[in-house]
């Protein structure tokens, strides 16, 4: 067993064809997050409506994709599809996939969001004779992201990793390409390394990220406004 080569390391680093995969793997995880929020805020509605007709497919929809591996529900999609006549190339299979599964996290973590905003909130607005629209952009939803941000961050940090599964239905990003590297030049320690290294390169610019957001976000809420200073003492009369 030959020891680790650095020299190799740092070549496979700097490796155009694995850099191809990691752009594979952030455009993976932009467009997941994107359409699984957007699905998740649908299934979260739908989960807080009182009609069952709304209520329990959501239901059964979050219960579904959150009890089965996303590997499986990867290589149906990939599988099973094309013997319903549905066929997709590999990236819309895997879009497909990751979309569907993180929108059965991201219901929850909406309707959590929702769920922490106090009632009085809405109940203002309505004493405000404001639209329902209204009340919903401007004040549950600005409100309910705030409590979402770190969540979501978790969320986006575990989809970084698990765009790995797309490998197994030949999608090319980066676990795809580590592995046809190391079967062309069996340095697998040095190959493996180095694509581990881009995920924690990734996940820490993320975590940058987050935490800029939840600043950002929270600006509002710490910062004192206007007629909320202690008010001065009246002298007394001499």
């Amino acid at each position: 067993m030959t020891a680790f080569d650095p020299e190799a390391f740092v070549r496979y680093l700097f490796n155009e064809f694995l850099i191809g995969g990691v752009g594979v793997t952030i455009g993976l995880t932009v467009a997941s997050i994107i359409g699984g929020l957007c699905l998740g805020l649908v299934l979260a509605l739908m989960r807080m409506s009182n009609l069952p007709l709304l209520t329990w497919p959501a239901r059964f929809y979050i219960w579904f994709f959150r009890g089965t591996p996303l590997l499986i529900q990867l290589v149906v999609i990939y599988t099973g599809l094309p013997q319903l006549g549905i066929k997709m190339d590999v990236i819309t299979c895997a879009l497909a996939g990751l979309i569907l599964n993180e929108a059965a996290y991201m219901a929850e973590i909406v309707r959590t969001g929702f769920m922490s905003v106090p009632k009085g909130q809405t109940e203002a607005g309505w004493s405000l004779n404001l639209k329902p629209a209204t009340i919903f952009w401007r004040v549950t939803l600005p409100q309910a992201f705030r409590l979402m941000i770190p969540p979501l961050g978790n969320s986006v940090n575990g989809l970084l990793k698990a765009t790995s599964l797309a490998s197994v239905i030949s999608v090319e990003e980066i676990m795809r390409r580590s592995d046809e590297l190391m079967q062309q030049q069996f340095q697998t320690l040095e190959v493996y390394a180095a694509a581990a290294t881009y995920y924690l390169l990734l996940t820490s610019l993320w975590d940058v990220v987050q935490r800029q957001l939840e600043k950002h976000f929270s600006k509002s809420f710490n910062t004192r406004t206007p007629g909320t200073r202690k008010a001065r003492r009246p002298r007394q009369a001499s």
